[in-house]
């Protein structure tokens, strides 16, 4: 906050912050009659699409009373934005202006009275925000265009005049009018510590003294200033002679210590180079396989020799009096990589148990001093960064700074120049470390077009990347034609300091920009009104040496301002494309990723092609095409840093839960998570197609697909540790991983689920068994036993069955009591395996619910077993099984009701027992968390310990909710799974989280999840089965329809001709359960869309029911008038239609239909939404009119004249999408 004076003496409390979208309206209304003469014509919605920096100053009140745009390019379109500086330099003398500490005002308006006070503070605020920026430019007409002096403008003393050179056209076209930082916000003067400082110091000490112990550790400031010496020294800077910020240095760094909690290959290990040093080390496969995300890197980079930056006077002599400085040229980024992008270090696998022989030998002395600590005053933090030129001349023989950070505290603005060294996801350090260079203090970092020149400098830098010759070639392609083979424009930039290539980054024009905005949700970012075609770029590979990583963003303006491109976009493919799609996936791994914001993808329409014609959507939005994680950056987000959180969270278990709950950290827009782990057994889900097309043995929730994880890309964010939770240390925070490995953790995650677990034979008589039934079999399961819980377990069975059975003649016994035993003989028999070798045995249901919610699908599926002859065994417990020589079951007997049934067994598939691991359950109890046959938690997820949270099916509620059958279980798991990232997101971002406020006392109530429960699969007789229902608990449909108020139904088709749908809606006429049940396959995601839709917003569903219109609903489904149904943001038009509605029913009077009865089509508040809908989405949904033939029927209406209702029958034309809609 800040304090602005008035011209007339009034004072307001300003608040900084940076401009959103809904702040257009009340900047326009700041303008004044000379706004349009100072800065031209501006649309501000297209200037805050192309600002870097855009700020906004709100009053107490919340109003804007000024607003600045700053831009990397001068107004008024003086010259071209690539060429201002040679520009800048030809035309004005003796100034420091460069791309990286220049920019320029493009538009500053503010409340009559206040222009003064506010420029003064928005100058004052661009400078704290970027600490790299060194002037403000403006350029104004000349004096005689404008009526007035620039002296006259009532900005304050913030700007003046920079003269142009004798006879430049400057002199006679605009006036340049400069701020440079030493007036609003200089640089520190920083010295020596001297016990004189003491009393200034405490000043700034007492208040953070609880954060600095919690940061630091404990010290006493008086020890720190006197214990000066050789290895320790104390620094200050002041500002006016007196001190506002300390820091300590000490040269006693346990680097090996660093070498073994974190990877610092980067920076030689911390030490100097040393002819005995062992760099190449055997490199462990990634934990997801042999091969390394997007073909990026396949071994352990290997730094090479170190090569000296030549020493030249000017701003950097300062820095470099004490000798040259030395940038080794290694790895891009590799620390950086790691933790954003590459599994394979990020996670350890968990199975190699010499980790020490993956460790580089570095026998060279310390080349690092570390910062002990550091306390400033708040107004000067964002000059932290000025202690370290001095730090670096006390310590002339060390290149190297380290500081240590605790995981939980904010990164501060010091650590942002800072490398963060990746961290052992093992490491039990408990600190974060981060790394900076001598040389990164240099200011000359330059970027330009890549030249034929400089291929030698970026074949040197590029020397150990594993793509080197894909860079290299297409370094080559840009310096020899322009043009890749397709034909596509690319452009190379390289980044070099004092004439030594650092950084090298190749582009090309973004030619896919359709299917990027109708497949991911771009528009969060950009207005695509605002930017041309050739404005989107797509990048192919980013290289910076780590040393200069902080200028990272400033390397990615530069690409946009050179490139004259507004936007750029980095794809991620999935791994398993790597060998088929080495072409167009063959991206270099980047270090901006970083500075990348990962876009959400978009849910598709499944679009029934045939039938639409020439309505169709354009091939570029309907094509399928290989499914990719996309990354953006733009001229807005480009200087914007996200909130960096290094809390180590992690996650157990990659259930439909752990992974959204993943998900939603992730596509968070304001924070991005540095610690994620996940445990689990077999990886990420997704990661092998193969394994994805054997999960049919298995019913679908369809929360996620294999499109859904590669649009994720999980691995470019999360580290991996594949194993199982064995054990939970509480005190010490710790998770052990099989056995062996321990993961420290700030925040652990249970979602786990239930599983389906080995049973155990009760007896030969059932009569005689006394224990409790079921049993977990706790001896060595046979091979030939199956329990299917995931797709790589339906794999491995997969593959055993071709391998043994499929040519054989033994049987398959499929026991169980859940859907999943219709899916897995499905799949048998679509494996060739004959009928009569598979039985079907039925375990006694464990609940009052069937496997099918409607009897009459149970009796299909039942004519459908018998045709294909398997036997069908119902009620039937498991009693003894016998096995042969090599441990494999050769026999099995249950007990019915009637007999003892004996069957010969070669594959046993078990289904009847679902339940939490062993090692799980044994691992929470041994922890002493509350269990209750699950784990217990409340209605916020937290369980008995503060730090540890857990959702799923492993949990259950409080007995103090009196609510003991109902678990997550009942609801949908994604939903789960985002309102737990929610409910912790809390603890992270001060911005109000989506999920809604909850009244007093709502503690005591389990929360209410809306989102429908969806299974999907393929049953016995091929028929495609899908039910969506309500969350809750379920019953049967018999059960369900004999209450009082159970609302309608209405069932077209039959069961057993393979064209089967029911839809059950409520009392309120809400779609509330589908069940489909055919022998064609059909679109799940857009029957999904329907649950919880008014009868009336699908066509007059009742009316056409009623009439005897409808005899086939999959028919009607596909009819053109329900595509906008379907759209993923249909729900926020009908959010913004409830909301009309809501605010025009004011009490007491009638609506404005009720005052107009003849307005059939509603007030234009309801309309014209419907309208800007429709047209912004056009291209999803061509088949609707144009926007204009649905205003004359709207302006028809107003007239009186009704439309008529839309009919139906079978292959006639469908209802017209105007009269629908409206």
């Amino acid at each position: 906050m800040a304090t602005v004076t008035s011209s007339r003496g009034n004072t307001d409390v300003v608040t900084a912050r940076r401009t959103v979208s809904r702040d257009v309206p009340d900047i326009i209304s700041l303008f004044s009659p000379v706004t349009e003469d100072l800065f031209g014509r501006i649309d501000v919605t297209y200037l805050l699409e192309l600002s870097n920096l855009a700020l906004t100053l709100c009053n107490e009140k919340n109003e804007v009373i000024a607003h600045a745009a700053f831009l990397d390019y001068p107004n008024w379109n003086i010259t071209d934005q690539a060429e201002w500086e040679p520009f800048l330099h030809e035309n004005y003398t003796n100034n420091k202006c460069t791309p990286l500490n220049t920019l320029f005002v493009h538009l500053f308006v503010a409340k009559e009275d206040y222009a003064a006070g506010c420029s003064q503070e928005i100058v004052r605020r661009a400078f704290i925000l970027l600490p790299e920026l060194q002037f403000i430019l403006l350029f104004i007409p000349p004096e005689e265009r404008l009526g007035f002096s620039h002296s006259e403008l009532d900005m304050g003393n913030v700007f003046e005049r920079i003269m142009p050179v004798p006879g430049s056209p400057m002199e006679r076209g605009f006036t340049l009018l400069a701020c440079p930082r030493h007036r609003c916000h200089p640089q520190l003067y920083v010295r020596q510590a001297r016990m004189e400082d003491y009393d200034d110091l405490m000043l700034i000490w007492t208040p953070q003294s609880e954060t600095l112990k919690e940061t630091y550790g404990e010290y006493l400031l008086v020890d720190l200033i006197e214990r000066e010496g050789e290895e320790n020294q104390a620094a200050v800077c002041e500002v006016g002679g007196i001190a506002v910020g300390f820091m300590s240095l000490c040269s006693d760094v346990d680097v090996s210590l660093f070498q073994e909690c974190f990877d610092l290959g980067p920076f030689h290990g911390l030490c100097k180079p040393h002819p005995e040093d062992i760099l190449k080390v055997p490199w462990k496969p990634s934990i997801q396989g042999d091969k390394d995300e997007n073909n990026q890197t396949s071994q352990k980079p290997k730094p090479v020799s170190s090569q000296n930056l030549e020493h030249v006077p000017g701003a950097d002599a300062a820095v470099q009096k004490d000798g040259a400085v030395t940038v080794s040229q290694t790895e891009l980024l590799v620390g950086n990589v790691i933790n954003v992008g590459s599994k394979g270090s990020a996670a350890p696998l968990l199975e190699t148990e010499e980790e020490e022989d993956l460790h580089p030998v570095y026998r060279g002395a310390s080349n690092v001093f570390r910062i002990r600590l550091l306390c400033i005053d708040e107004k000067y933090e964002t000059r932290s960064l000025d202690f370290l030129h001095y730090a670096f001349n006390v310590f002339p023989d060390r290149d190297l700074c380290v500081i240590l950070v605790p995981h939980h505290v904010p990164e501060f603005p010091l650590i942002r120049s800072f490398v963060r060294a990746v961290p052992s996801c093992t490491s039990r350090l408990g600190q974060e470390l981060y790394v900076f260079h001598r040389a990164g203090l240099l200011t000359s970092f330059n970027v330009r077009k890549a030249a034929t020149s400089d291929l030698q400098g970026v074949k040197v830098l590029i020397k150990t990347l594993s793509l080197n010759e894909r860079i290299w070639n297409d370094s080559k392609i840009f310096t020899e034609a322009r043009r890749d083979p397709d034909g596509v424009p690319v452009q190379a930039f390289v980044a070099e300091v004092l004439d030594q290539i650092v950084g090298v980054s190749v582009t090309r024009d973004e030619m896919d920009i359709e299917y990027i905005q109708s497949h991911y949700n771009i528009e969060d970012f950009i207005h695509f009104n605002h930017h041309q075609q050739e404005e989107h770029g797509h990048l192919c590979h980013f290289v910076l040496n780590p040393v200069f990583h902080h200028y990272t963003k400033y390397f990615l303006k530069e690409i946009l301002r050179l490139g004259h491109k507004s936007s750029l976009y980095y794809p991620i493919y999935p791994e398993y494309v790597e060998d088929k799609f080495q072409h167009p996936c063959a991206h270099s791994l980047t270090s901006a990723l970083h500075y990348m914001a990962p876009v959400r993808p978009r849910r598709q329409i499944v679009y029934p092609l045939r039938g639409l014609g020439v309505n169709a959507p354009l091939e570029q939005i309907s094509k399928d095409q290989l499914k990719y994680s996309l990354n953006h950056t733009n001229r807005k987000l480009v200087l914007e840093s996200k909130v960096c959180i290094n809390t180590r969270i992690v996650v157990v278990g990659a259930s439909d839960v752990g992974i959204s709950f993943l998900e939603t950290l992730i596509f968070w827009p304001h924070l991005k998570f540095n610690n994620l782990t996940l445990i689990s057994i077999h990886g990420l889900p997704g990661k092998d197609p193969q394994s994805s097309k054997y999960r049919r043995f298995l019913i679908n929730s369809h929360c996620f697909d294999d499109e859904d994880y590669a649009q994720m890309s999980l691995c470019s964010w999360v580290n991996v540790v594949v194993g199982k939770m064995t054990g939970i240390n509480r005190s010490a925070k710790y998770v052990v991983v099989s056995k062996e490995k321990k993961v420290p953790y700030d925040y652990l995650v249970l979602c786990t689920g239930q599983s389906y677990q080995a049973l155990a034979p009760l007896g030969a008589d059932i009569s005689e068994v006394t224990s409790p039934w079921p049993q977990r079999y706790m001896e060595k399961v046979p091979s030939n036993h199956f329990t299917l819980n995931d797709a790589q377990d339906c794999l491995e069975a997969a593959l055993w069955l071709e391998e043994n059975l499929i040519s054989s003649r033994g049987n398959v016994i499929v026991y169980g009591n859940t859907i999943d035993i219709y899916t897995t003989v499905e799949t048998l028999l679509s494996f060739g395996i004959d009928g009569s070798r598979i039985h079907l045995v039925q375990a006694p249901l464990s609940s009052a619910s069937p496997c099918l919610a409607d009897t009459t699908l149970e009796c299909t599926v039942g004519e459908a077993l018998a045709e294909a002859g398997v036997a069908v065994h119902p009620d039937s417990v498991l009693a003894h099984w016998g096995q042969g020589d090599h441990g494999l079951i050769t026999w099995a007997a249950f007990t019915t009701a009637s007999n003892l049934l004996q069957l010969q067994c070669s594959a046993f598939f078990s289904f009847a027992y679902r339940t939490l691991d062993y090692e799980t359950f044994k691992a929470v109890s041994d922890a002493c968390l509350v269990f209750d046959g699950r784990v217990v938690i409340d209605a916020k997820f937290h369980t008995n310990d503060a730090s540890i949270r857990a959702a799923g099916p492993l949990t259950k509620f409080s007995r103090r909710y009196f609510r003991d059958e109902l678990t997550h279980s009942n609801f949908n798991s994604k939903e789960i799974g985002f309102e737990l990232a929610a409910s912790m997101l809390s603890l992270f971002d001060s911005i109000p989280q989506p999920s809604s406020e909850t009244p007093e006392g709502s503690d005591r109530l389990i929360p209410i999840y809306r989102r429908c429960k969806v299974q999907g699969g393929v049953l016995p007789g091929g028929y495609n089965y899908l039910h969506i229902s309500k969350p809750g608990i379920p019953m049967p449909l018999d059960v369900e329809h004999d209450m009082y108020d159970h609302g309608m139904e209405i069932v077209t088709g039959e069961a057993g001709h393979g064209n089967y749908f029911r839809m059950h809606f409520s009392r309120y006429n809400m779609v509330d359960s589908i069940t489909c049940f055919s022998k064609e396959p059909f679109p799940v995601s857009n029957y999904i869309c329907l649950y919880g839709q008014h009868e009336r917003l699908l066509n007059d569903l009742y009316y056409r029911w009623r009439a005897g219109q409808l005899t086939d609903l999959y028919s009607y489904f596909r009819e053109p008038w329900s595509l906008a149904i379907y759209h993923d943001q249909y729900i926020d038009l009908q959010k913004e239609l409830h909301q009309t509605l809501m605010s025009e029913q004011v009490p007491g009077q009638p609506t404005a239909t009720k005052q107009h009865p003849e307005k059939k089509l509603g007030p234009p508040s309801l309309w014209e939404p419907v309208l800007h809908y429709l047209r912004h989405h056009r291209a999803h949904l061509p088949v609707y009119a144009p926007t204009d033939a649905y205003r004359l029927l709207l302006a028809a209406g107003s007239q009186g004249l009704k439309p008529g209702r839309a009919g139906h029958s079978g292959g006639s034309r469908s209802p017209t999408p105007a009269q629908e809609t409206s």
